[in-house]
Formats: structure tokens, C-alpha cells, sequence
């Protein structure tokens, strides 16, 4: 009764802070907490500095600018929001600036073909068709085109790889009131909107704007995958997860949803284990990591005692970490926990390795060694990790999307190739970056850097970059009305070609 009491007390107290008068923030806290995130950058942010984006020139004109204005949380937060993303670190973000909307489009949007697709979502039959087949793209939003307000909107991920920036920007768009408060712009209703067609043809039409209730469905894949929001205990029952396995026309396919922990999922291992065994005769493996937004790199790990030759040892992974040196014991850890050691640590054989490899390596920056460690490597030792294990030597797909992300993505980077590994799909939403989080006590605002930089085997970081595929397959227009999986039937079609 207690807990049932505070909860509605905390739910009380978040609505009268949503409904009561804007506050402003003075000069002098804005001031406070720009010098707090200015201290987190120079001392802690492995990112600030290296595209050669200066943040302390827009944190003056910030406050030049501030003099004489009144300075909203939500302004501040743009602007923040904005110059972080700028430092092109993908795992940085500042929150709880938003304002909650009032003000929705009833059309969703999708990208397809370099295009705006204007979708609606039919409940009765789970797919999406369009809202008006005859001009099927959005062209432009209140005589504004499209293109132009596409790159302005998501302004924390505007140095994110171009295919997941599209992706996240078009599903937003039916979030017109946030888009034109983020803009500036007053946003009429009705709102003038511009459609067209293929040939260039335009059809004016003018779109009464709803509430929450009756605003459009989303356009998201995630939301109607069986691995959307799945519960930890949900990945320790046998029979839920049997679910994300197949073995059909003699082709494995094995889809992972998030970057499980093996400690806290280890029902999920055991029968990855299992199925593997059952899938040593099999022509060819798949394993599916769209729409995976990250977690830990056990996954890795524990695919890579099959996927690894024995005999074999690879260097997939060299970062650095910012931080005070030599590294505390916590960050060491935090390193050891992603499977990254430094030289030191490793065996003679594993070194030789090493060698090899910085031969040969050519890393995109050339880090100050007063502010990073030396380099921690990600070594997959077949001797090491295919105890109780056999090498899988067919054929293996990984297949990738512009929402792979973080761990999923250093999976994609990680395989990419090695023997017997090919990577279909799109590229993927790089990232791998050992974060830490922060909170602004002047403006209330929260926010999250990275620590860490990532390389991966090319020299190039995964931030801003993400790795591309060897079999490029995008979505058909029936996967995005969710009538198929075309990438994935597409794959399976080219393994039985072969």
C-alpha cells in the first residue's frame, strides 16, 4: 500500500511539473553547468577533439547570446543536445529536455529509395499500406522541402552514418509538433503538406493535426519483432526462446534481439549451445542482429568458439581509454568486461599476434598518449575459445541493419572478414565507447559521453562510421508494409544459389 501511495505521489508530482509555468534558467546557471559538462569533456570525453569540432567557441557565443534572453530548459537542451552531437561520439546524448507534444500528423513515414514514404498502419491486418498510392512521397512540410528539414531535426545524432540518421529522422515526422519546436517555426492547423509521385507530379493537401490517441502509428520494424522488448526472465525460458531458432532447407538462423549478458541470461546460451549442435551438418548458418541496439559482448564470444579455427588466433578489436594513468582497477575492468587487454596481458602466442597486426594497422587518430592508455585488443585465440565447441567451416551470414548498434555493431565489425563470414544487409550504426553518465544540477538536465575510443580492423573508428556490408540487400516495399522479410528471404535465396 506504502510503495502503491508513493507511486501515485510521483505521478502527481511529474504532472504538476509538466503542467506548471515555463522556467527559465539565468545566465549564471547556464554559465554553472556549461562549465561542469566542460570539465567532463576535457577530462573524461575520448570523442571531444578529434573531427576538430570545437565546442568551447559555441559555448561562448552561447552565452553572449544569453545576456538579455530568457533561457528555457528545453532551449538549453537544444543547444547542448546540439553541440555534443557535433563531437561525433554515437553513445553521447543529453535527455529530459523534452516538452510533451499535444500536436500529431495521422500519417506515418518511412524512408524507401532515398525517398520520404508516407505510410498509414491497418490494425485489422498488421501491415502498413499507403496513405495515398497515387502520390506516395512526402515532398515537402508546410511549403518547406522535405530535404531540408530532414538533416535539422535530430540534431544529437547529426554526425550519425547516413542510412540510421535517415532511418530515425522519417519515423520522427509524425512528431510534427517537436520538429517545428526544434526548428522554431509556428506550426499551423491544418498543416500544408506537398506530396508527389514518382514521375515529379505534387499534390497539395491540408492535414488536420490530432492528439495522442488519434496520432499515427509508428513506422518501426522493432515494434513488430518477436524480440521487441523482451523480458530477462522471458530469455531464461526454454520454450519462449526456442522462438528466435530455425533449422530449415538445412540453413540455421539463429535472431538476436539484444547483446545478452550470459550471467543473467544463461538459459539463452544453453540452448544457443544446443542448437549449434544440432546444427553442425547444416549448408549454411544466418545470424540476425537487426534492429539490435546493443548490450554486452558475450554474444560474441560465445558465437566466435565456433566461428574461429582452433589453430587460429585474430586481432578484431583495438581501443584506447581515456582516463587518468596508469588506468584504476575499475577501469581495467570495465575494459576486461568487454574482452579488450592491454599487451601485457596476453600470452606470448596472442602478442606475436599483436605484432602482426600493428604492422600492418593504421588507425584513423593518432592518440595523445598523456590522455589515453596504451591499446587493449580484443583477441579471438581459437585455443582458448572453442573448448566444448566445434568450428563451424560453412558458409556464415550476418545479417545487419543501420540499427545495429553498440555491442551488435562491434559483433558486425568483429566478423567482418574472417573466414567463411559475410556481412548482408546495410551498414550498421557504429558505436563502442565505454560510457559514463552525468547530471547537470543547475538545469536539471541528464546526459551521457563516451570514455573509450574504438577501432576497428580497417583503422577506422565505429562512431560516425559503422561497417559496411559485403552483400548489400535494403528493404523491398513489402517489407516496409511488414508483408515480408525481404532481406532475410533475399539471403536465404542467394545461399541456395550457391
Amino acid at each position: 500500500m506504502k510503495i502503491y501511495i508513493v507511486i501515485l505521489l510521483s505521478i502527481f508530482t511529474l504532472s504538476c511539473k509538466a503542467q506548471r509555468e515555463t522556467e527559465y534558467l539565468s545566465k549564471a546557471q547556464i554559465e554553472k553547468d556549461l562549465t561542469i559538462v566542460d570539465e567532463i569533456l576535457q577530462n573524461k570525453s575520448s570523442y571531444q577533439g578529434l573531427n576538430g569540432y570545437d565546442y568551447r567557441v559555441d559555448f561562448e557565443n552561447y552565452l553572449n547570446s544569453v545576456t538579455d534572453k530568457k533561457i528555457t530548459q528545453f532551449d538549453f537542451g537544444l543547444f547542448l543536445s546540439k553541440t555534443i552531437g557535433k563531437i561525433g561520439d554515437r553513445h553521447s546524448y543529453i535527455k529530459d529536455y523534452d516538452i510533451r507534444d499535444s500536436l500529431y500528423l495521422t500519417l506515418a513515414f518511412a524512408p524507401f529509395k532515398e525517398k520520404v514514404l508516407v505510410v498509414d498502419y491497418y490494425k485489422e491486418i498488421k501491415e502498413y499500406k499507403f496513405w495515398n498510392s497515387e502520390f506516395p512521397y512526402l515532398h515537402s512540410i508546410n511549403s518547406t522541402p522535405i530535404q531540408e528539414i530532414l538533416p535539422k531535426i535530430k540534431i544529437g545524432e547529426i554526425l550519425a552514418p547516413k542510412d540510421a540518421y535517415i532511418t530515425n529522422a522519417i519515423r520522427d515526422l509524425r512528431d510534427i509538433e517537436t520538429i517545428f519546436r526544434i526548428l522554431k517555426i509556428e506550426l499551423p492547423n491544418p498543416l500544408p503538406i506537398t506530396l508527389s509521385d514518382d514521375k515529379g507530379n505534387k499534390k497539395e493537401i491540408s492535414v488536420k493535426l490530432v492528439d495522442g490517441k488519434n496520432r499515427a502509428t509508428l513506422w518501426d520494424e522493432r515494434f513488430f519483432k518477436s524480440t521487441f522488448r523482451v523480458k530477462e526472465e522471458e530469455y531464461n525460458n526454454k520454450d519462449f526462446i526456442k522462438r528466435f531458432f530455425s533449422l530449415n532447407n538445412n540453413v540455421g538462423y539463429i535472431q538476436i534481439g539484444e547483446m545478452l549478458e550470459k550471467e543473467s541470461c544463461p538459459v539463452f546460451f544453453e540452448y544457443l549451445n544446443e542448437f549449434m549442435t544440432n546444427s553442425k551438418k547444416s549448408d549454411a548458418l544466418i545470424i540476425d542482429v537487426r534492429d539490435n541496439g546493443g548490450g554486452t559482448r558475450d554474444l560474441i564470444q560465445e558465437l566466435a568458439g565456433y566461428f574461429i579455427h582452433p589453430d587460429s588466433i585474430y586481432v578484431v578489436n583495438a581501443t584506447k581509454q581515456r582516463g587518468k594513468l596508469p588506468l584504476n582497477k575499475e577501469l581495467k575492468e570495465r575494459l576486461q568486461s568487454r574482452y579488450l587487454l592491454s599487451k601485457d596481458d596476453l600470452d606470448i602466442k596472442e602478442q606475436n599476434a599483436v605484432d602482426k597486426f600493428m604492422y600492418s594497422f593504421k588507425p584513423m587518430y593518432d592518440l595523445s598518449k598523456e590522455k589515453f592508455s596504451e591499446f587493449h585488443y580484443y583477441i579471438l585465440n581459437g585455443q582458448k575459445i572453442t573448448k566444448d565447441k566445434f568450428h563451424y567451416n560453412k558458409p556464415i551470414y550476418i545479417l545487419a541493419n543501420e540499427r545495429s548498434f553498440s555491442a551488435a555493431s562491434v559483433l558486425v565489425s568483429v566478423f567482418k572478414d574472417l573466414p567463411n563470414i559475410k556481412i548482408v544487409g546495410v551498414n550498421t550504426d557504429g558505436s563502442s565507447g565505454n560510457s559514463e553518465r552525468f547530471e547537470l544540477p543547475n538545469s536539471e538536465l541528464r546526459g551521457k559521453i563516451s570514455t573509450m575510443v574504438s577501432f576497428q580492423k580497417n583503422g577506422e573508428i565505429l562512431d560516425g562510421i559503422g561497417t559496411e556490408p559485403d552483400i548489400k540487400i535494403e528493404r523491398s516495399l513489402d517489407q516496409i508494409f511488414l508483408k515480408e522479410d525481404y532481406q532475410l528471404n533475399k539471403l536465404i535465396e542467394i545461399i541456395k544459389q550457391k
